[in-house]
């Protein structure tokens, strides 16, 4: 099965940029197709090897991390190629 996960990271500490730019860098180095916005990180996948790699690659984040929220948005489908229609 398929997926389409969105992220936004806000981290709840003065240095929050590196902590974004360290955490995209790992979404970025996996097998993944990931695309970035200013506002979130969308990585696409399957959904039995994507959610095992996305538990991992936040727990190393969050252990870095005083205080963080992370948002994540997650559609059944592959969304990757999605080209509005109007």
């Amino acid at each position: 099965m398929e997926v389409s996960i969105e992220l936004t990271m806000s981290p709840l500490q003065d240095d929050f940029e590196q902590h974004i730019i360290n955490f995209i860098k790992v979404l970025r180095a996996s097998s993944f197709k990931v695309m970035e916005n200013p506002l979130s990180t969308q990585i696409y996948g399957p959904y039995s090897s994507l959610m095992p790699f996305l538990v991992d690659a936040i727990e190393e984040s969050l252990s870095e991390q005083d205080a963080v929220l992370i948002y994540m948005k997650l559609v059944k489908s592959n969304r990757a190629d999605y080209k509005p229609h109007f």
